[in-house]
């Protein structure tokens, strides 16, 4: 079947010779595409969406022969959430709770432990009620209830969320396997203490707590010192070792006490060389050895893993290494915990357990369990566990019936799919409407949505692609399809919706509207060549009109997109995009758009909505070509050449010009009168007092600059009429700025006036406030005794306000630009660097006009770009401004080796170094930095708290890089916890 585009143009190729009020009914049916031939299946490869009558491609292929009965649902067997036979139990992973789930499986598998676990009594010795769910009120209570489910649930894993929750552990976060392992056994341990069985109160302290003692050997007097401690691990280095028993032997080798770290013998009253070492006294039932695999690299200044190998055997004979010979003391090994990963901050734990019942191993990953070379495994049904049956009990008759509940559903999934699959094939063969007969339109996206087995349809709605005139719209055609009227009588009468249609739905407005826009495309051009040769002709008499020479020149361009959106007016007349109502404020934003834009012969009407005075932007056409016009634009503004302009404009032109001569006269007498102050020629300063005045005044520098405007452009410039002094100003009527400040930082506000300039301002301008500074001096003294005193007096409070509101806002910015400068070879940063060479030219621009002269600038210009911006102080009734006019850019420039970061004030140093780790490739461990000779090196501390400000330059030293590219996948996780992960081996005795 031809392209989407060709049927398109195919539909509409009869308006070529069928002027609009000629359409009849076969050139209606023609624009709707009724008559095209419907393809055949195998001979068209997806449908067709220019071809109504194309129903190939539609989904139908998934119900045409036979069907697998699994297809018609999504729902799994819930048997295989089912527990196999003698197999265990999985623990379900929070997230990043695989450390809590391994230690749980171990210490399932540590029957004494479990066993005990179940003779604790429940903290309520209530009964259970039936209709309400257990929940566990201690620890004990959740581990008891964990472990009866490992031991007796149908299910192949259960939720250790409750347990995890009553901990208080963060599912998101992985935790120290060995930090958790060590807290909750301390918890466990502390938690028993309480039992007044003695089974259970000491179950922690016989199967895992050992003694060792920290021997010390005086060399001088061979007095013994011996400090005995319990242990619940053994924490063994492995760094150069490759035997378990190798590691062992380390921690418990000599140590020699020399030199400044001699020990001070309470025999010999003095610091003497000693011996140092740790003795086992007592070794438990369940030997844990931790193997130290995560270790601090001093280099990196983060944990590194260490992938050394280390063998073990599956016996352990520890009496080599006691102190009190006498004894077994041979250990078999009974669990391996193991950490996946090459990164400490990163990684996933699994659990090799041997079942002590049947001495199989078994791999604990989470859910999955996988069982090893060995011996069948026989579950132990031995141990008595009471009310915790019942409670295992209840959570299996759940299990039961949510796998009956599921296979419920997949039966009924079943049988609406076979009727379905029947009620497909019989009306897909029925859908295509044979030649004459009656028809329907229908949606063909519904129609998709009823050959989808995954969702049921919702009532059939046509309104997407409706016209204005409530009929079917030619353009939405491509949506639609065409079906038999018996197979849409089906589908209204079993799903409902509407509006249906059929053959009266074809809108024969729409088909004429469109006739006449396609028609004067085509005549477009030919229209445009004889404009041009009629408006080469000279119009004589009142026989012409006014036209726009702006609307003349691309009248052409304004009738094609006219004619366009007409177009899509039409398209989108029923006022719904695709089936969705659309906004009333964007259709509101869109019609203002419009109105803003510039329709033909608009450029001529002024504001009052009559014609325009000016007769440069006008010309008159002949009566002929006006004609041409009006065909693409009725509703023009039209003129007659004897149109009279609009007489308030007159009126108003009138006044303009007697305006902009009184303004020209009000500069050239105001800067007449006050020559030294427009030109900044000769201007006192508080920094050297001049000696000839004793007093002067003060105005806002913003009325300065204004000023300046005006009298260099009267006549675009408002005249400035009044001295706004009370921005200078505190509510109490205090002024903002002391002495010393307006000599420097302040000096940007105002601008000073000497006592003749003040007479001439008073009589010029209406003042609401006058502020003097007075010089006070005793006869026969120098320069620095003067006193200076100012009229009103300063607000120390308010002054105290300002300083503290403009602490606050260098402190709290947000997106904020600094600069890191990578420093080499130690070599310092000169202010006068040169620029970067990949400086914007935007920046080059805006540079050159800041640092032209004052006169040079134009003042359009700057009057547009705000020169009235303001600054605020420290209470919202009164501000201050900032000085314009002649000026130094004050941003910092870029220079080589200089990057800009956006950054707020309350991100960390830590955050800063990811940003620099990206812009330089300097990893954060090898960045030194610095700010204005202060190292910054507290990582958790905020930029507002180390003085960082927008502007700032901050000095980045990279130390050299490191070779060990292993130790990358550290610098990576920078954004990580402070905590390691670390893998523990666990031998049972």
């Amino acid at each position: 079947m031809a392209p989407r585009l060709q049927l398109e143009k195919a539909a509409w190729r009869w308006t070529e010779t069928v002027p609009p009020e000629a359409v009849a009914q076969e050139h209606i049916e023609a624009a709707y595409r009724v008559r095209l031939e419907p393809c055949q299946r195998g001979a068209c490869r997806r449908n067709c969406r220019g071809n109504p009558n194309c129903l190939v491609g539609i989904g139908e292929h998934v119900w045409l022969g036979e069907i697998d009965e699994n297809s018609f649902h999504n729902i799994d067997d819930p048997n295989c959430e089912r527990r196999k036979k003698n197999a265990f139990v999985g623990l379900t992973n929070l997230g990043a709770t695989c450390y809590v789930n391994t230690f749980l499986q171990m210490w399932f598998l540590n029957l004494e432990l479990r066993q005990a676990l179940y003779l604790c009594p429940r903290a309520c010795g209530d009964g259970i009620p039936k209709d309400t769910d257990y929940e566990p009120q201690t620890i004990c209570e959740h581990l008891q209830y964990l472990f009866a489910l490992l031991q007796n649930s149908k299910r192949r894993y259960i939720d250790p969320s409750g347990f995890v929750k009553a901990l208080g552990l963060d599912t998101g976060q992985q935790q120290d396997a060995q930090e958790f392992s060590k807290l909750f056994m301390s918890l466990l341990e502390d938690t028993l203490s309480k039992q007044k069985n003695p089974a259970v109160r000491n179950i922690v302290q016989k199967q895992f707590c050992g003694e060792y003692a920290y021997v010390t050997v005086c060399n001088q007097c061979g007095r013994e010192s011996k400090l005995v401690s319990k242990f619940y691990e053994l924490e063994l280095n492995i760094q150069g070792h490759k035997q378990l028993t190798d590691c062992i032997t380390e921690f418990l080798k000599e140590e020699k006490l020399e030199g400044d770290n001699r020990y001070f013998c309470e025999t010999c009253q003095s610091k003497q060389n000693a011996t140092r070492k740790i003795r086992l006294l007592s070794l438990p039932c369940t030997l844990n050895l931790q193997l130290m695999r995560f270790v601090f690299d001093r280099q990196t200044g983060h944990k590194k893993k260490l992938n050394t190998y280390i063998g073990f055997s599956e016996l352990l004979d520890m009496e080599p290494f006691m102190e009190q010979k006498s004894g077994v003391y041979v250990y078999e090994l009974s669990a391996v915990l193991i950490h996946r990963g090459v990164s400490a901050y990163s990684g996933h734990y699994i659990a090799h357990v041997k079942d002590p019942q049947t001495g199989e191993w078994y791999k604990f990953n989470d859910e999955d369990i996988e069982k090893m070379e060995g011996k069948k495994l026989q579950l132990g049904i031995e141990e008595d566990l009471a009310f915790l049956q019942e409670l295992v009990e209840r959570d299996n008759c759940k299990f039961e019936e949510w796998c009956d509940e599921m296979a419920e559903m997949r039966k009924q999934s079943v049988a609406r799919g076979k009727i379905k699959h029947e009620e497909v094939k019989e009306l897909y063969q029925r859908l295509p409407a044979e030649a004459g007969s009656p028809y329907d339109f229908i949606s063909l996206e519904w129609l998709q949505k009823w050959l989808d087995e995954s969702t049921p349809p919702k009532p059939i709605d046509n309104t997407a692609c409706l016209c204005s005139h409530g009929k079917l719209h030619p353009d939405k055609i491509s949506l639609m399809k065409r079906i038999s009227e018996y197979v849409a009588d089906f589908f209204y009468r079993r799903y409902g919706g509407g509006p249906r249609l059929n053959v009266k739905a074809l809108c024969k407005d729409c088909v004429v509207e469109r006739c006449r826009i396609l028609r004067l495309k085509n005549q477009l051009n030919e229209d445009y060549k004889t404009v041009t040769n009629l408006l080469k002709m000279t119009v004589k008499g009142s026989d012409g009109f006014w036209v726009g020479k702006a609307s003349l020149r691309s009248w052409r361009q304004l009738a094609l997109e006219q004619l366009n959106e007409q177009d899509e007016d039409a398209e989108h007349s029923n006022g719904k995009v695709n089936g969705n109502a659309q906004n009333k404020d964007e259709s509101n934003e869109e019609k203002r758009e419009e109105e803003e834009e510039l329709n033909f012969n608009e450029d001529i009407v002024c504001p009052h909505g009559d014609l325009c005075i000016s007769e440069n932007e006008r010309r008159v056409v002949s009566k002929e070509a006006w004609e041409k016009l009006k065909q693409y634009f009725p509703k023009a503004p039209e003129f007659p050449n004897n149109k009279e302009c609009c007489s308030q404009c007159k009126i108003l032109e009138r006044e303009g010009e007697e305006n902009e001569a009184l303004h020209k006269m009000m500069a050239s007498e105001q800067k007449t009168s006050l020559q030294n102050l427009f030109h900044d020629k000769c201007r006192p300063c508080l920094g050297s007092w001049p000696q000839e005045t004793d007093e002067l005044y003060i105005v806002s520098q913003f009325f300065v600059e204004e000023w300046r405007k005006f009298v260099r452009r009267p006549t675009r410039c408002s005249p400035v009429s009044s001295i706004a002094n009370s921005v200078l100003l505190c509510p109490h009527g205090g002024l903002m700025f002391t002495f010393a400040s307006m000599t420097k930082e302040d000096s940007k506000h105002i601008a000073l006036i000497w006592p003749s300039e003040w007479e001439r301002i008073q009589k010029l301008f209406v003042v609401d406030h006058v502020i003097k500074i007075t010089r006070t001096q005793a006869a026969g003294t120098g320069p620095e005794s003067a006193c200076y005193t100012s009229e009103p007096q300063l607000c120390p409070e308010c002054r105290e306000g300002l300083l503290c509101q403009q602490q606050r806002d260098l402190r709290e910015y947000t997106q904020a630009t600094i600069y890191i400068h990578k420093v080499v070879d130690n070599k310092k940063v000169m202010k006068d660097a040169a620029p970067e060479l990949n400086v914007s030219s935007s920046e080059a621009e805006e540079e050159r006009e800041e640092n032209k002269p004052e006169g040079e600038q134009d003042p359009d210009f700057n009057q547009a770009n705000g020169s009235a911006k303001r600054q605020k102080l420290s209470h919202q009734s009164y501000i201050t401004y900032q000085k314009q006019g002649i000026r130094r850019s004050t941003r910092h420039r870029k220079v080589r080796g200089e990057k800009a970061l956006l950054v707020s004030a309350n991100q960390t140093l830590k955050e800063l170094k990811i940003q620099i780790m990206h812009a330089f490739s300097v990893a954060p461990f090898d960045q030194n930095l610095s700010l204005d000779g202060k190292i910054l090196s507290d990582d958790t501390a905020t930029l507002g708290s180390l003085g960082v400000i927008p502007e700032s330059v901050i000095l980045l030293k990279a130390d050299e890089p490191i070779a060990d590219y292993a130790a990358m996948d550290d610098v990576m996780q920078v954004c990580m916890p402070e905590e390691g992960f670390k893998g523990t081996g666990l031998l049972g005795h």
